[in-house]
């Protein structure tokens, strides 16, 4: 290991125990609320039959998002119905569903890049996973 704890070279390509990728359909955990368990519905199949990339390492990562995505969808509902503001004593505020749907969209961006869900995210493991390390053999080249 070098400084600061990183380390440099190629990276060993081993299984770690409990990472294989789930094969089979996971219904959501139970304490999930409706609009978590429909993200989990739509996210699930995407993460374990498309891609194979969710282990059992990363469930409760994935509930994670889910549940963030709902206070999403609810705090949305919210504004839509009673708006961005309300008026209090001291004239217009902020309604606090702004506030919880901000954070809850942090929280969800930061555990979908977790995940692989974004295209930056995306871009990164493939780059990864790249066999020859995104170096191009010079004998591909055209003179």
């Amino acid at each position: 290991m070098h400084e600061a704890g990183l380390m440099r070279g190629a990276k060993p390509f081993t299984i770690v125990p409990g990472s294989s990728p789930i094969k089979d359909d996971m219904a959501a955990p139970e304490w999930l609320d409706d609009d978590a368990r429909a993200e989990w519905d739509l996210i699930a199949p995407i993460l374990i039959k498309e891609r194979r990339t969710l282990t059992s390492a990363d469930i409760a990562c994935l509930a994670s998002y889910c549940a963030a995505m709902a206070q999403v969808m609810q705090a949305s509902r919210t504004i839509a119905a009673e708006g961005m503001t309300f008026m209090s004593k001291n004239g217009p505020r902020k309604h606090p569903a702004v506030s919880i749907r901000s954070d809850a969209m942090t929280q969800a961006r930061l555990l979908a890049a977790e995940l692989g869900l974004t295209p930056v995210s995306r871009s990164r493991s493939r780059a990864q996973s790249s066999p020859n390390d995104g170096q191009r053999n010079m004998f591909d080249l055209d003179f």
